[in-house]
């Protein structure tokens, strides 16, 4: 992140606060069952003694006891002086792997060795712990500033600052920060996917010696990313077994390294992923790096809810219940007519629509996706009073009105890439494939950015917009200036942030929602800023229980769109029940993509019910705690939102196949107070029809039953059989004495 961008971050240029206290030679970081222990004896730069499970409170000599007993010795064929790795592993201390900072001066300067000249410590007012340790290379010339946070929660996230001290260019070629884990973290997980199936393969393999790499070179976080690199014990699951995960907070090209050396060393680490000659810093310039994230938890469901509690105490998070969207697209696609999206919205109004989105296809020249992107005006052929009328019908039935928006990218066939066609991003000496119809248009340029700023600002202003729909459907291939034929990913990524944070200042209350094909921007870059991500563009319930389940890892619920589309879905043909679809879309931000205006009173009334059911539940699946239960039979998916003070819970029971034992076996509903007593009642809404019945209720299922929590996730329930992606609900309510 160059100090020159435009658009600068806050939360990226912020000076650390004062330090509140001298540091000792070792720091002992400790939150929410979290410990990070760091050596700062000096003079080189800090190592990690300890990045794991809580290990109490330790005075001086119990601290100094621990580096004794983590300190490396000579071994045969080894350096003399033993290998010390630090959060930047550096080769000029025997590190062999992939360096924490890569660059040059013209050739020179290549390998550094930094030494420490201060170190600071302070709090943030809402309890985060702060590390801040100031170093230098006089031989190299370089300036470094790291910094190390660690959340109320546990999460600890670092980045680095690197300033050009000397004369002439430093060229930086990447820079990754590493935290090691134990020995005992033999097993690697991942995610692979693609277009409407982000995240939806778990990826699990040895940690073997060896440098394993996922990097994004799409310009996004792309569908295919994995978002987390987890590490952990043998046969760790999301309720058992120690795990360490690494994310890099970066919405351009990244990379995610779990590494392991002949010596035993084993590291994650993260960073922005450059492209050649991209940074490349003059006298004095400074390069900020992305926030790189690390989560430490008993099982994958611990990890997930530092990162949860991360975003949602988040400055400017939306305060209240999240509105149910209704979105136009799969109900009228492009076919935009004034009568026929008044009839929608009538008809999202009375089944429980809060916040009416209307989609692509009512800018100029958009009757197809291969034209008008980039002309940033309501069409006046198909609204000759512009959005008015509708926007004033939306409002008249209670509902807030949102607008869906594409500013990065532009067709050819637009008059904005007709006036501007240096505008596009390009290498130089031609243009990229086309992409979906597309081009990217180059935001690092103050022009573009200022055209695009404008445009958003004029709608906003017009409309009262207090939502936007923010797509971005294309990888950014060959995306360099075509002026300077230099990369320009880092620029584009940084304008992007600037300009979001700007539209936000500027209209307070505006919630932005971050589409990217789908799930396909979703780091902690964006989600920082957004309000809001669609979770993928495939609505199909039976694909989405996946892709949830993965992306919730990272992202809170409530940030995820999953929204209730038409029987048959869109993208796969298949056919599911509307419980299927509201139960899915239930432990998610709730929408309706629909054209509801078909349905008959009693299917009205049927979804109305479901989404009137969400709606009292929803305080707490928007707060409460994820479980994700390991179930011991495959086909049978047992999920639920746990209130934070255990009084209630609500779990979802999906058959995702046909079980192999009948009847099934039971269910834990993992995540209660063992000390409470609980009402267990199935839960369904007024009015649901036979659609998704039940083949053969268990016992307990028509009156319900009264238990202790230590008894329900110590023995569990039994389970309904039930058929394929037809799931229940079940309620767990704390009975007061």
């Amino acid at each position: 992140m160059l100090c020159e961008t435009k658009w600068v971050r806050s939360a990226t240029t912020k000076s650390p606060p004062p330090a509140d206290q001298a540091p000792g030679p070792i720091l002992h970081l400790r939150a929410g069952g979290v410990s990070l222990v760091l050596d700062v004896v000096g003079p080189y730069l800090p190592r990690v003694l300890h990045w794991g499970a809580d290990l109490g409170q330790l005075d001086a000599d119990h601290l100094a006891a621990l580096d004794q007993a983590m300190r490396p010795r000579w071994t045969s064929n080894s350096p003399d002086d033993p290998l010390r790795l630090s959060v930047l592993p550096e080769n000029s201390h025997a590190w062999p792997g992939t360096p924490g900072l890569a660059g040059h001066r013209d050739g020179r300067d290549f390998s550094t060795r930094f030494v420490v000249g201060g170190i600071g410590q302070s709090r943030l007012p809402d309890g985060t712990a702060v590390v801040t340790v100031a170093a230098t290379d006089p031989a190299a010339a370089l300036e470094l500033g790291l910094t190390f946070e660690m959340s109320p929660r546990g999460l600890v996230r670092t980045r680095a600052e690197l300033t050009n001290a000397g004369g002439g260019t430093y060229y930086l070629d990447g820079l990754a920060l590493a935290l090691p884990v134990p020995a005992r973290a033999v097993e690697l997980l991942d995610f692979g996917g693609h277009w409407g199936h982000e995240r939806r393969a778990p990826q699990r393999h040895p940690f073997n010696q060896a440098t394993y790499a996922r990097e994004g070179r799409r310009g996004r976080t792309g569908l295919d990313a994995s978002l987390l690199l987890i590490a952990g014990e043998a046969g760790f699951a999301f309720r058992r077994g120690q795990v360490w995960a690494a994310h890099t907070g970066w919405s351009g090209n990244h990379r995610l390294i779990a590494e392991r050396q002949p010596s035993g060393e084993r590291v994650l680490a993260g960073g922005e992923l450059l492209m050649p000659g991209e940074v490349a810093l003059g006298g004095g310039q400074k390069y900020v790096s992305p926030w790189v994230y690390f989560a430490h938890g008993e099982g994958l469901d611990d990890m997930s809810a530092r990162f949860h509690h991360f975003v949602r105490t988040r400055p400017g998070r939306p305060a209240g219940p999240r509105a149910v969207v209704g979105n136009s697209w799969e109900a009228v696609y492009m076919d935009h007519s004034l009568a026929r999206l008044i009839d929608l919205a009538s008809a999202f109004a009375e089944v429980g629509v809060e916040l009416f989105v209307l989609d692509d296809g009512w800018f100029r020249h958009r009757r197809s996706d291969t034209a008008g992107l980039g002309d940033w005006y309501v069409d006046p052929a198909v609204w000759p009073d512009g959005l008015h009328p509708l926007v004033d019908h939306v409002r008249g039935l209670g509902l807030e009105f949102g607008l869906w928006v594409e500013p990065e990218m532009v067709n050819l066939d637009s008059d904005l890439a007709r006036a501007h066609p240096e505008w596009i991003m390009a290498a130089g000496h031609r243009l990229p494939p086309e992409f979906r119809h597309q081009q990217v248009l180059n935001l690092g340029i103050p022009e573009a950015l200022a055209h695009v700023t404008e445009r958003l600002d004029a709608l906003i202003e017009e409309y009262r917009l207090t939502y936007l729909k923010w797509d971005h459907n294309r990888d950014l291939i060959e995306a360099g200036d075509q002026l300077t034929g230099r990369a320009g990913v880092h620029a584009q990524t940084e304008a992007v942030y600037g300009l979001w944070e700007y539209l936000k200042r500027r209209h307070p209350g505006l919630r932005i929602e971050s589409c990217s094909s789908g799930g396909g921007r979703a780091d902690l870059g964006i989600l920082t800023l957004a309000d809001r991500m669609w979770g993928s563009d495939c609505t199909d319930a039976h694909e989405r229980q996946a892709i949830q389940r993965h992306t919730t890892l990272l992202v809170p619920p409530e940030m995820v769109g999953s929204h209730i589309s038409a029987d048959q879905n869109h993208q796969t043909q298949r056919r599911l029940s509307l419980p299927m679809r509201a139960v899915t879309a239930m432990f998610g931000d709730l929408g309706v993509e629909w054209d509801v205006t078909g349905l008959d009173a009693a299917r009205r009334a049927e979804l109305a019910a479901w989404i009137a059911l969400y709606k009292d539940w929803r305080e707490l699946l928007h707060t409460g705690d994820v479980v994700r239960t390991d179930h011991p039979d495959p086909a049978l998916w047992v999920h639920g939102v746990v209130a934070a003070d255990r009084s209630k819970a609500l779990f979802a029971l999906v058959p995702m196949a046909t079980s192999m034992t009948s009847p099934p076996g039971e269910f834990r509903p993992d995540g209660l107070d063992p000390d409470k007593t609980y009402r267990v009642a199935p839960l369904a809404p007024p009015g649901r029809t036979g659609e998704g019945h039940i083949y053969q209720p268990p016992a307990w299922w028509s009156e319900g039953l009264t238990a202790s929590g230590r008894v329900l996730m110590g023995r569990g329930l039994r389970a309904p059989e039930l058929p394929p992606d037809s799931p229940a609900l079940v309620s767990f309510t704390e009975q007061l004495a």
